[in-house]
């Protein structure tokens, strides 16, 4: 079975910072694989529809892009794309919350806890 896999590079669709990437790579080190990506996923539920996913993965999926920073590679589903175009990811370390966060210039609106968005 082979898979249709992209990787970019450059001009990616979705960003992960340079802190988030430092994070992901501190939490792969911890699992001590050279094997899995993070994947960023958009699935129905929550308040306002949809939701995010944020996993370690050791699958690709055909139709998947994948995206580099460095030594971190993103995987993202092909139906979660489009929801994700220009998309960051970044990582938030302060008094009040501690996680990453997804700024997404396609989220029309969101839920009062920011768990989900439509």
């Amino acid at each position: 079975m082979s898979t249709d896999v992209t990787i970019e590079t450059s001009s990616a669709t979705i960003i992960l910072t340079p802190t988030a990437a430092s994070k992901v790579a501190s939490l792969l080190a911890q699992e001590d694989r050279d094997d899995l990506s993070l994947r960023v996923a958009v699935q129905p539920g929550g308040c306002s529809g949809l939701r995010y996913q944020l996993y370690f993965d050791d699958r690709i999926q055909d139709g998947d892009v994948t995206y580099a920073f460095g030594d971190v590679k993103v995987v993202v589903d092909k139906m979660s794309v489009p929801y994700l175009a220009g998309a960051s990811v970044d990582f938030v370390d302060t008094i009040e919350k501690q996680g990453f966060t997804i700024d997404n210039p396609n989220a029309g609106g969101s839920c009062a806890c920011g768990d989900s968005f439509n």
